[in-house]
């Protein structure tokens, strides 16, 4: 989860990271009143949206008072920046800048471990700086286990080629930073710029911090207040609030297998098979897991069949752990549950069932007589007739 520069500077003071106060607002007439509440200013107006380059598309301002201030909020808010529009902005006390420098940590994957990056080089032309000139950007491996002591933070302050006067100081925030990045299960922590004072102080007066899903269950109460829905789709949303690992798309035949890896080939197989038949597409991505109960059937199958982009579903199910009448039975009383909520169901249901008491699952479901659910033996198969009721669905 991205967070906003606020939320970010937020989570620096509560580890104490050393920064400038803030109000986040989203009307001129707030903005005003944020400066007058920092001191009448100078302060700076900077536009929240979860991309880079809010400086040069004119979404960072200097305000010397709060008239300035509200002026620019005016300005600011709603202004598209790389397709993020802009509802709030940060009123947060300008700072004396003598030097910029830049600094993370980040979460190095191809390594398995983590990397902490440092410049004497900040600022707005950091991309810049590491393609043209890499070896002025220090990349630092961090052992997981050992983490970042005082020391580890001097080397990485050294190497950076931070300042002799300010490489103490800059030393206790990196340890601080790093504290954000563990004790907030970071897998991002970055602060561009990382200013030297005239008097020999450092600040981050910037912050990108992205958290890591995974651990949102130890988390609840920071991913909870900082979780922005304003841009998700309703439907993820709602799937979330369920439970269930969902990703809208933009096609025409709703998903639900169980097993990422065997969901991933399914939205191959349909897209292919799409290709056929006027170029539908996967409507979305749900894996429902080893555990297909009615109410997690019902679940997924409430989210997919209320959007009007699907036209028909495949159900694909491997029976392992779970078998596949386990799957079977609950398909059919999803069915009957929705039906029972008063859900109108109308799109048909292609279903491929394999492994694990797969003729059982297939008795079930046939059995059933349900005039919506067909059966297909092969994911291929399925997949065509899916793509096929989809365009046919479609009134092509």
């Amino acid at each position: 989860m991205d967070l906003f520069e606020w939320q970010a500077k937020e989570l620096f003071a509560k580890h104490a990271v050393p920064t400038t106060r803030q109000v986040v607002v989203s009307t001129p007439e707030q903005a005003r009143a944020a400066a007058e509440q920092l001191g009448g200013g100078p302060v700076m107006v900077k536009a929240q949206v979860k991309t880079g380059g809010r400086g040069k598309a004119g979404g960072v301002k200097f305000a010397p008072d709060a008239d300035a201030a509200e002026k620019h909020a005016q300005a600011i808010l709603g202004m598209d920046i790389k397709g993020h529009t802009v509802h709030t902005v940060l009123i947060s006390e300008a700072a004396d800048i003598g030097e910029e420098y830049y600094f993370s940590f980040l979460l190095d994957r191809a390594n398995r471990a983590y990397l902490a990056m440092c410049s004497a080089e900040g600022g707005m032309e950091i991309e810049q700086l590491a393609v043209e000139r890499p070896h002025a950007l220090a990349r630092i491996p961090v052992d997981p286990v050992a983490g970042v002591d005082a020391a580890k933070a001097r080397e990485i302050a050294a190497a950076g080629n931070l300042p002799e006067a300010v490489r103490h100081e800059a030393a206790d925030v990196i340890v601080k930073l790093w504290e954000v990045f563990t004790a907030e299960e970071a897998t991002l922590v970055e602060v561009n710029p990382l200013v030297r004072t005239p008097d020999d102080h450092v600040l981050a007066l910037d912050g990108k911090v992205t958290l890591d899903d995974n651990a949102d269950f130890r988390h609840k109460d920071v991913h909870d207040a900082y979780r922005d829905i304003s841009a998700t789709d309703p439907l993820e949303v709602r799937a979330k609030e369920k439970g269930l690992n969902y990703v809208k798309l933009d096609g025409a035949v709703g998903i639900i297998g169980n097993g990422a890896g065997l969901v991933m080939s399914t939205l191959d197989v349909v897209a292919y098979a799409g290709e056929k038949h006027g170029g539908v597409k996967p409507a979305n991505f749900l894996d429902i897991g080893g555990g297909a109960s009615a109410e997690v059937m019902a679940n997924g199958l409430e989210i997919i069949l209320s959007d009007p982009a699907v036209r028909s579903v495949f159900v694909n199910v491997f029976g392992g752990i779970t078998a596949c009448d386990a799957v079977a039975n609950g398909i059919v009383q999803a069915l009957q549950l929705l039906e029972s909520r008063g859900e109108t169901l109308t799109k048909p249901l292609v279903v491929r069932l394999d492994g694990n008491n797969a003729a059982e699952g297939r008795r079930i479901l046939s059995e059933s007589g349900h005039a919506l659910v067909e059966q297909v033996d092969t994911m291929d198969g399925a997949a065509d007739r899916a793509a096929k009721l989809a365009y046919a669905g479609s009134g092509a």
